[in-house]
């Protein structure tokens, strides 16, 4: 018999897949119930509302997606080509294993969801506002020179999540498939020499 615990994990789950395949507007407690083989009542006590029950996937997602403990890994001491290709690798080894993140990412954009702006922060915002910070410090110590590092920051990241999107939800629509590891390899030393100058 399954504990509260478990039974809050499989809901969540169930959830996380309908949402991704169905939309916000498209998925029903009903339907989910279904999914999880309980009653609607069932699963309202554990959530009051479909709301709340989104709320709680985006919570998951955000601890799945464990960006915190990547930043804390990147020292400060880390170069520019480090960081670039660190976060590339992250993001791209997370949605690999997790698509139904980004059709989520995709739906509540296109559906212009309330919640897209926070889904929109905890995917993918927080890599942009990271790599700002890190190219800001990077520019005070002399290392890399003037851009408008949050335009950089944007299209660094834009890139490597449309590398994530290219190899997973849109695999093979481009015709030749590239393994996201040689599209960070090429792409990292582009990026690293705009950033630099050979006095830095």
């Amino acid at each position: 018999m399954a504990t509260g615990t478990d039974r809050k994990a499989q809901i969540l789950d169930g959830a996380t897949r309908l949402f991704a395949e169905q939309g916000y507007g498209g998925m029903t407690m009903k339907m989910l119930a279904t999914e999880c083989g309980i009653t609607e009542p069932a699963l309202y006590r554990h959530y009051a509302s479909k709301e709340a029950l989104y709320e709680a996937v985006l919570e998951t997602l955000a601890a799945r997606l464990n960006s915190e403990a990547f930043f804390a890994s990147v020292s400060r001491s880390a170069g520019l080509e480090e960081v670039l290709s660190g976060l590339a690798e992250h993001v791209v080894e997370y949605y690999t294993r997790n698509a139904d993140t980004y059709r989520l990412l995709l739906f509540s954009a296109l559906n212009g969801h309330a919640k897209a702006k926070q889904v929109f922060t905890v995917l993918r915002g927080a890599y942009v506002k990271f790599l700002v910070g890190h190219l800001d410090r990077l520019y005070a110590e002399g290392k890399i020179v003037k851009k408008n590092n949050e335009i950089t920051a944007r299209c660094f990241v834009g890139m490597v999540f449309d590398c994530a999107l290219s190899f997973t939800l849109w695999r093979g629509f481009y015709g030749k498939v590239y393994r996201p590891e040689e599209t960070i390899a090429n792409n990292v030393p582009i990026y690293v020499r705009g950033l630099t100058t050979e006095s830095v």
